[in-house]
């Protein structure tokens, strides 16, 4: 018997499935979850590896008159188990949610893809490794092997940077900070994988968005400047043109919100020894050699907060070579031996700080919750005591960061929280009750109604 013709098998699917497949058209290479009512669903060869990673079930289903296909799903309020998984295991995720209310809708339901996770974008907490940095890349060649441009982006606290030189100084770079996702422009690929096999997970972008003045006019337009001089890039077009293509790539994945990335910076690493990656594994610094093993970081790690952690990694891969600084730095660590009880005031307030970087960066992307804004709004009240602390601490870099402290002046955003952030908060913005009584007269009569 002949085989349907693919316009014939098209016109035999059900409505469903034709905006199923319209959706996945434009995510080629994407694992999609679909939503249907209480269920993200997924199908086809989507359906088999979500069955392989996730251990769900795979079944079949009709598709109208055409063939059935492999379908594999899970009740929508386990993605926050499921989605990490999916993104530890190297998928690149994209979430299709019902735009409308069922009840309401006329015909099939309208729905669209409203975020797209993969694992250099993740931001949500059971995506990431609360003592590492989780860096997307981004590397662009110059022609005639004249040099290659690098950029960093970590998207879950906002640091930035970009950088240039030959391939012994990206190379550096590159297994040292080692990147959850790099992004290629599709033509250097090839040539990137013969000196890297499959050391990295690689995203292929068209070759078209690795042209230096479209990434270039990226930059400009994101930071509201006219020129690569007015954010110090000037001597680094092709870093720059590298960060432009992160910033295209995040918005070609449903990354519109990013007030947080307010600083794009060279990277300076003059006065940092460069480790090559030979150095890095066999000293065991932040991985060790053996299954039994333990790195050096798991040792001298005793850290009180996520972002102290993630500091002594970066400082643990790039040691300085500047005498001034190792003793600037050495002065700070002599100040907190000979005087305890700073030592213990200032301890018993950072156990108790939240990952301020991380929060403040899904607060700028309206990707937190209450108890979040609830953990910023302590933090914020133990980040003042701190600086009341060391304000009569003589080490340098102790004075330096007061001064920078108390430039911030967040004073205004401390008031919001503590007089309108309810005391008791739920877990998801959907409940009310994390704004405090009287703030909102019309939401204090609807909840009014609603009890009374």
């Amino acid at each position: 018997m002949p085989r349907a013709t693919t316009s014939t098998a098209a016109a035999a699917e059900t409505p469903l499935m034709k905006q199923y497949n319209a959706i996945k058209a434009k995510y080629p290479g994407t694992l999609l979850l679909f939503r249907m009512g209480d269920f993200y669903e997924t199908f086809g060869e989507d359906a088999v590896t979500a069955s392989r990673i996730l251990g769900i079930t795979l079944t079949r289903r009709a598709n109208g008159a055409a063939a059935d296909i492999e379908l594999a799903g899970f009740p929508h309020h386990q993605i926050d188990s499921y989605l990490p998984r999916l993104v530890k295991a190297g998928q690149r995720v994209a979430v299709c949610d019902q735009l409308e209310d069922p009840k309401q809708a006329k015909g099939i339901v309208k729905r669209g893809v409203t975020e797209i996770v993969t694992p250099g974008t993740a931001m949500a907490d059971p995506l990431l490794d609360r003592a590492q940095a989780n860096y997307l890349a981004a590397l662009t060649y110059e022609p005639k092997d004249r040099g290659i441009g690098a950029a960093f982006l970590e998207l879950s606290t906002g640091d930035f940077f970009c950088l240039e030189g030959n391939s012994a100084r990206i190379e550096k770079l590159l297994y040292a900070l080692k990147p959850s996702e790099l992004v290629l422009a599709r033509r250097d690929v090839r040539a990137f994988k013969d000196e890297y096999h499959d050391d990295f997970y690689l995203h292929r972008v068209e070759d078209w968005a690795f042209d230096a003045a479209f990434a270039h006019e990226r930059i400009l337009k994101h930071f509201g400047v006219h020129s690569l001089k007015g954010l110090g890039l000037d001597e680094v077009p092709l870093g720059a043109a590298a960060a432009g293509v992160l910033l295209h790539y995040l918005e070609q994945n449903e990354h519109h919100r990013l007030g947080h990335l307010t600083r794009l910076y060279p990277f300076a690493d003059a006065n940092v020894m460069g480790l090559d990656r030979f150095t890095v594994r066999n000293l065991e610094l932040v991985q060790p050699m053996h299954p039994d093993g333990r790195a050096l970081v798991d040792v001298i790690d005793h850290t009180l907060t996520p972002m102290g952690a993630r500091l002594l990694r970066r400082r643990l891969l790039f040691p300085l070579t500047d005498p001034a600084e190792i003793n600037r730095r050495l002065d700070a660590v002599g100040t907190l031996i000979t005087q305890p009880a700073l030592l213990d005031s200032l301890s018993e307030r950072l156990r108790r700080l939240g990952d301020i970087e991380r929060i403040s960066a899904r607060l700028a992307t309206r990707r937190i919750g209450p108890r979040e804004l609830g953990a910023l709004r302590t933090s914020l009240e133990l980040a003042a005591a701190l600086w009341g602390i060391l304000h009569d601490a003589t080490a340098p870099s102790f004075t330096e960061a007061v001064r920078q402290a108390r430039a911030a002046d967040l004073t205004q955003l401390q008031h919001l929280l503590t007089t309108e952030l309810a005391d008791e908060l739920p877990a998801t913005l959907a409940h009310p009750g994390y704004i405090r009584i009287g703030v909102l007269p019309e939401l204090d009569e609807l909840r009014r109604l609603k009890s009374d």
